[in-house]
């Protein structure tokens, strides 16, 4: 049987849910959540991307009810408002809009690219990648590739890490002060050049692995120091801006690491700003309650990224027409190949029929003079005629597949091989332009 495979996407997002909502919804690896996601009988394919701001999972499946069924258990710990389902082609053209930036927290970010090629590997090592995804992935990473290059989507703000800079240079200058960034990940990494370019004359780096921090300090074009996430009591209440992003399961600052050493006086002005991009939370929402200490999360910045969207709605327009055009290709690009199977079939049943018709005529001739010039001659001619005579239906074939008319193509393999479909029915056309039988909701 073709393989009909039918792609099913669910996500919880920064539009969709809370911090708390992504929190619940993310695994502890990308690999492990495609495991677990191929455990499921039926589905063929997995790939899942998991960052601060957002947990998707796309799956191949049988059909699309396989795969919503196998999705709604991976969310189960998510509140259902807080899960947006996709079908087939919703899910084709997300992949591709949130590789390009369109869906990210900062609009354009670069970030999101090499994030989408790191879940593609860690599916693809784990075997949740296979021909439908291969495709799909590919083509994104392609036109997110396309929308940095040959746009301006990503001038500006680029990054969570520089939003978070600028919110903090809002509330306060930052040359001359000192900063603390915990975590020496992609987002702390970000979050620490984007502060040393604004002018934070110091830097600590507080990272679980102090060597990679003390190899982040080093990039830095600042005064730069690291140290053990044990010591965050001893230099955060003495930071000026304090950045956290770290995978940390529960909070590691607490409201007596960013405490004054006088206590927190309630007519005291706000001097400190903390900007929380971790994913659970990194610190203590009671940290908020410190008169000194003005505490943002990932919620606060929408007001930095919307001015980024602002200026870059003219990017975006081009990269919403990009992934538009991009989008139409890829469909293109399954139609053809879903045809070139079943025209590859018909010419193998064709070429069996061949095969034994031409034995059976040769057996007849045993008798005869029959040279192997003549036997090559009527070999030609058996050749010829299969060609000949599956070149119109090819072309109507590829026609139809381009149409979705999916119908003449099951009856053009009844017509040349009535037993073609076999125990499975006919080839089962792919899932484009349809809505799924379930409601299915969109961010857009």
């Amino acid at each position: 049987m073709i393989s009909a495979g039918v792609v099913t996407a669910a996500r919880v997002t920064h539009e969709s849910g809370s911090v708390d909502d992504l929190a619940d919804a993310s695994p502890e690896s990308q690999r492990d959540a495609v495991a677990d996601l191929l455990s499921v009988p039926e589905i063929e394919e997995a790939y899942v991307l998991s960052t601060c701001n957002r947990v998707e999972a796309y799956v191949v499946g049988t059909d699309a009810a396989v795969g919503r069924a196998a999705l709604e258990e991976f969310f189960a710990a998510v509140d259902d408002d807080a899960v947006v389902v996709s079908d087939h082609d919703e899910s084709l053209h997300h992949l591709l809009s949130v590789a390009a930036g369109l869906e990210s927290v900062v609009l354009g970010e670069d970030q999101i690219l090499g994030q989408v090629r790191t879940a593609y590997e860690d599916a693809r090592t784990i075997g949740g990648i296979g021909e439908m995804l291969e495709t799909a992935v590919t083509k994104a990473i392609h036109v997110g590739e396309r929308a940095r290059t040959e746009t301006e989507i990503n001038e500006g703000v680029v990054s969570l890490g520089s939003a978070a800079t600028k919110l903090a240079d809002r509330e306060l200058s930052l040359d001359g002060t000192t900063a603390l960034v915990v975590g020496a990940g992609e987002m702390g990494r970000l979050a620490a050049r984007s502060l040393a370019d604004a002018g934070v004359e110091d830097i600590v780096v507080a990272n679980r692995t102090v060597a990679h921090a003390e190899h982040l300090a080093t990039e830095l074009d600042a005064d730069a120091e690291a140290i053990p996430l044990e010591a965050l009591s001893t230099v955060a209440g003495g930071a000026d801006v304090v950045v956290t992003a770290t995978g940390s399961e529960e909070p590691i600052l607490e409201p007596d690491h960013l405490a004054t050493d006088g206590g927190a006086d309630a007519d005291a002005e706000t001097n400190r700003v903390v900007v929380d991009l971790g994913q659970p939370r990194d610190v203590e929402p009671a940290a908020g309650d410190l008169s000194t200490v003005a505490v943002y999360d990932l919620d606060d910045l929408e007001s930095i990224t919307q001015e980024t969207r602002e200026q870059r709605a003219d990017a975006a327009s081009e990269v919403e027409s990009m992934v538009d055009r991009e989008f139409d290709l890829l469909c293109d690009q399954y139609k053809r190949a879903r045809a070139d199977e079943v025209i590859a079939a018909m010419y193998e049943s064709a070429e069996r029929m061949k095969e034994r018709e031409l034995e059976t005529a040769l057996s007849r001739l045993e008798g005869e003079e029959f040279s192997a010039e003549q036997r090559e001659v009527v070999e030609a001619m058996a050749d010829a005629l299969v060609n000949q005579l599956l070149a119109p239906p090819t072309k109507s074939l590829r026609e139809a597949a381009a149409e979705d008319d999916w119908s003449t193509i099951n009856t053009a393999l009844q017509l040349f091989d009535p037993d073609f479909a076999g125990d499975d029915g006919p080839v089962a056309p792919p899932v484009t332009g349809t809505a799924s039988p379930l409601e299915a909701t969109d961010d857009d």
